[in-house]
């Protein structure tokens, strides 16, 4: 990827394994130009990778680098100091100056500057993220949530950093700032060449924002690729978890089938009889030998609405067991005769909500290409 100069925007690599003052370990690589998310619950170690990319905190162990320049190699006794390291933070409670007003706030990044370039820049910054002139010169508790963010963004764009990170950024905004900052950060982007790297706890947002997305937890880094990847193929049952992946099942692999690419996948459940269960016919990687317990997953995509008495491969006759309507979606829970325990949850929109009433009779159908099975770890 290129910057706006024509040269090769600089792309963020880290290397990371620690066990003190909490475990974290991990690789990942940020384009310049690109998103990144870091998503994950509560002390999955999010929070502390962004110190160490940011020069808060040294690894045990850890390589840190931008285009061609080492932030960190403890290997070599290199650590640079937050200040050398041209790092644009954002955090979620802004962390702004109070006895300052908006463009004080934002000089405090350009004290390299002579004091009159220092405010010219500052306001110029402040028009860039639309925040008015009236409002350029208001102290921080004269402001709302999502101008003081707005000043926040400013603040890290003025130092011209060569990586931005945004840790939680929108988290204290309210839903109708928040999606104004959705779009500044849109329209940022488009004219950054640098990696950017959001932290937060809303899978919506990661997915809406982000190009790629690292999921951690317990200090690991689990798996990372875009979006739709991540949630069609979770590598494990704790990523399927930790993205909401509602429709995920039990089940054992069978092994190969007579077609090539596939193999048979017995959906079972707890308390049913292994031998009346379903077998469906899906894609087969060759990793999972014959009889291993999996776990599996469809994504919403792989499941569609036939028939009731629909009597195909894939064709389960289903009762509404719950329809929440909420506005423009109606919410479903679905129970399956052939597979007592099993619950199938979808989101409908449109005509396809038309008939889902508590205890209503429906079909539906899996997709089998959309099926992702997944070995089951045991400790």
């Amino acid at each position: 990827m290129s910057g706006p100069d024509g040269q090769a925007s600089p792309a963020l690599v880290v290397d990371v394994e620690q066990a003190q003052p909490m475990p974290l370990r991990g690789s990942l690589r940020c384009e310049g130009g690109e998103l990144l998310a870091l998503v994950g619950p509560s002390g999955a170690g999010k929070t502390s990778l962004v110190r160490v990319l940011a020069g808060l905190m040294r690894p045990q162990q850890g390589r840190v680098q931008v285009g061609g320049e080492v932030w960190c190699d403890t290997a070599r006794g290199v650590f640079l100091p937050p200040q050398r390291r041209h790092v644009g933070l954002v955090f979620q409670n802004y962390a702004l100056m109070p006895h300052l007003d908006a463009v004080g706030n934002v000089a405090l990044s350009l004290l390299h500057l002579p004091l009159d370039e220092r405010l010219v820049q500052a306001r110029r910054w402040l028009d860039h993220v639309h925040l008015g002139a009236d409002q350029q010169t208001r102290r921080p508790a004269a402001l709302s949530g999502g101008e003081q963010q707005r000043v926040a963004v400013a603040r890290a764009l003025a130092r011209a950093p060569r990586l931005l990170l945004l840790d939680e950024p929108f988290s204290a905004v309210d839903q109708m700032n928040r999606q104004g900052l959705y779009r500044l950060l849109a329209d940022l982007r488009r004219e950054l060449a640098i990696p950017i790297v959001l932290v937060t706890h809303d899978l919506n947002e990661a997915r809406m924002l982000a190009d790629r997305l690292v999921v951690m937890d317990a200090g690991q880094v689990l798996q990372q690729g875009s979006p739709a990847h991540i949630h069609n193929a979770p590598r494990n049952a704790r990523v399927a978890d930790l993205m909401g992946i509602q429709n995920r099942f039990q089940g054992q692999w069978l092994g190969p089938s007579d077609t090539p690419g596939q193999g048979l996948l017995r959906w079972t459940s707890e308390g049913g009889s292994s031998e009346m269960a379903p077998v469906l016919k899906v894609r087969d990687k060759g990793k999972i030998p014959a009889g291993q317990a999996v776990n599996w997953v469809v994504p919403s995509d792989g499941i569609s609405l036939c028939d009731a008495g629909a009597v195909g491969p894939t064709d389960f006759s289903a009762e509404v067991m719950e329809a929440r309507h909420l506005g423009e979606i109606t919410l479903a829970t679905l129970s399956l005769n052939a597979v007592p325990g099993a619950r199938l949850v979808l989101t409908l929109s449109g005509a396809r909500r038309q008939g889902f009433a508590l205890g209503a009779r429906i079909g539906v159908r899996l997709d089998p290409a959309l099926v992702h099975v997944m070995p089951l770890r045991t400790g």
